[in-house]
């Protein structure tokens, strides 16, 4: 199962989503407002959460003359309508969740949705939070391939732990072998790879991979 979720961030840095709908193992979920964008691009979700704050009357009775399955919430509540989407989709132990329309926006929303890419660490799932420029991800250690994306030119590399040990990089433009990566530090950003795949490697501390172009 590859599940979609879809949050009510600002429209033109979402990418085109029928990009990421052609497996029939799809399942899409709208968050709050994201429900009513995906409904507008076609996509019917198969559920959709949230308090639905975002929408004005007119808006969420569009939204529930559709046949999703809606899990509606107080705005009083100890979680956001991301989280809680996202803690019900990994219940269904999908291979991939990717989080749009989660960038961009209220920025204290932008590093909250950034930061729910540590559930991936107890997890089996893929998470990525994908913007029309930026795919990002969070990986902990050990020795990854990855290939070369024409949508991403740059990809580069933060620690989100005091210091990540034994970073190596090779087939990169800028490779490094067994070096220290501080927290804080911008030794590994806006790389590039110079092969059609490349590999990368540390052995503690957590990074998140970010993929982008300008």
């Amino acid at each position: 199962m590859k599940i979609r979720i879809v949050a009510g961030g600002p429209e033109h840095l979402i990418p085109d989503l029928n990009a990421y709908h052609s497996s029939p193992e799809c399942v899409w979920v709208g968050v709050d407002r994201g429900t009513l964008y995906l409904i507008e691009k076609h996509i019917i979700p198969n559920y959709a959460f949230g308090d639905f704050d975002s929408v004005t009357d007119i808006e969420k009775r569009k939204i529930l003359q559709t046949q999703i399955n809606i899990n509606q919430y107080r705005p009083e509540k100890d979680a956001t309508d991301m989280e809680i989407a996202l803690e019900w989709a990994l219940k269904q132990n999908p291979e991939e969740i990717l989080l749009f329309g989660a960038s961009g926006g209220r920025l204290d929303h932008e590093l909250m949705n950034i930061q729910l890419l540590y559930k991936s660490r107890h997890n089996s799932a893929s998470i990525k939070l994908i913007d029309i420029k930026n795919e990002i991800s969070l990986h902990m250690p050990g020795s990854y391939k990855i290939d070369h994306d024409e949508k991403y030119h740059y990809i580069s590399f933060l620690s989100q732990t005091d210091e990540v040990k034994g970073i190596t990089l090779e087939g990169f433009k800028y490779p490094l072998r067994h070096a220290v990566l501080n927290a804080g530090s911008s030794l590994c950003i806006s790389n590039e790879l110079v092969n059609k795949s490349g590999t990368y490697s540390f052995d503690s501390g957590i990074i998140l991979m970010v993929k982008s172009r300008d």
